[in-house]
């Protein structure tokens, strides 16, 4: 089976984060079912075209029209349309990031295809492609495996593994022309206004993540949870109970409704771990919870849990990382 990876964001330079995440999971599909990867390109990601063959893809579209350059979701959808008639029947995989969101359903209508969202994987099980999403809140996944020859799924970022780049890869590299259909630009960007969370490391990249929840109490221990990510070069994160209770804003939020997050190091402070929170963490390399309920859900999946008062806690672990940094 063929697969086709949508490609988009990022300054041309290297395939973003999900991409490159999607050209790994193309590559084990493909590897499974005996086909080739095509990656298709739009806009400024086709500058990096050279490094999406790197990252798996066997074969390069790149799409370049002036109407892709504002990120309009009618451009894209008869970019990605065209790109996907031209190769043929294939497994599509779309990055799970608001373009995506805002294509992916109408790409499939007009494909014909099946449309698995929310994947957080997806593989080759008895000749068949399965995607798996969570349901029920997070509190199951479920395996769906589509009928038809092509077929699209949105995958969650932070869900795959991606393949180290190889520079010795060889590919071919062909540009590909089309003309957007009449409703492209109907819908015009005024601005962008991206919130200032006082963060210097971005969330969905951070290497080291620290959250609280519910059982901070309130609003004021995030700072000592900021002195903490600081000291250890990474960011702050919350759970919907602390965005709900409106001590952090929502761009903070991590879990199923929220964003996803893959660090080196997670430390969930006061956080019960419910399992629609969980799910944003699966990708953590290692889980550290402090929690002084022992029966709280997140030791389930923590690789090492203090079972104390974070009052306790927070203020010796800053104190020895303040004493190692010197």
């Amino acid at each position: 089976m063929n697969v086709i990876v949508l490609a988009w964001g990022g300054d041309g330079s290297a395939p973003t984060g999900p991409v490159q995440e999607l050209l790994g999971a193309a590559r084990r599909l493909a590897g499974a079912g005996g086909g080739s990867v095509v990656a298709a390109a739009f806009g400024p990601a086709a500058g990096a075209a050279r490094s999406l063959i790197e990252y798996g893809a066997d074969r390069v579209l790149t799409v370049e029209h002036d109407a892709l350059a504002a990120a309009d979701a009618d451009a894209y959808v008869d970019a990605a349309e065209a790109v996907c008639k031209h190769v043929g029947d294939a497994v599509v995989l779309i990055p799970g990031d608001r373009l995506g969101w805002e294509t992916a359903p109408r790409l499939a209508h007009r494909l014909d295809a099946g449309l698995v969202t929310d994947a957080i994987d997806v593989a080759v099980e008895d000749g068949r492609v399965v995607a798996t999403k969570p349901v029920y809140g997070g509190k199951a996944h479920a395996k769906i495996a589509m009928r038809g020859a092509s077929q699209a799924v949105l995958v969650r970022a932070r869900t795959q593994a991606p393949l180290a780049p190889d520079a010795g890869r060889s590919g071919e590299i062909e540009a590909f022309a089309f003309e957007p259909g009449p409703n492209a630009g109907r819908v015009r960007v005024v601005e962008y206004k991206h919130e200032d969370t006082g963060d210097e490391v971005r969330l969905e990249e951070a290497k080291v993540v620290v959250s609280g929840g519910r059982g901070l109490g309130g609003p004021e221990p995030f700072q000592q949870l900021a002195e903490i990510a600081g000291l250890l070069g990474g960011a702050v994160g919350a759970s919907l109970a602390a965005v709900d209770a409106g001590w952090v804003p929502a761009s903070m939020q991590i879990g199923q409704t929220g964003k996803s997050v893959a660090p080196d190091l997670y430390i969930a402070v006061g956080i019960s771990g419910a399992s629609q929170h969980v799910a944003g963490i699966s990708g953590a390399k290692t889980i550290v919870a402090i929690n002084k309920d022992a029966e709280a859900p997140i030791f389930r999946v923590a690789h090492l849990g203090v079972v104390a008062d974070y009052k306790d806690v927070l203020p010796a672990l800053a104190e020895e990382l303040r004493r190692v940094k010197g």
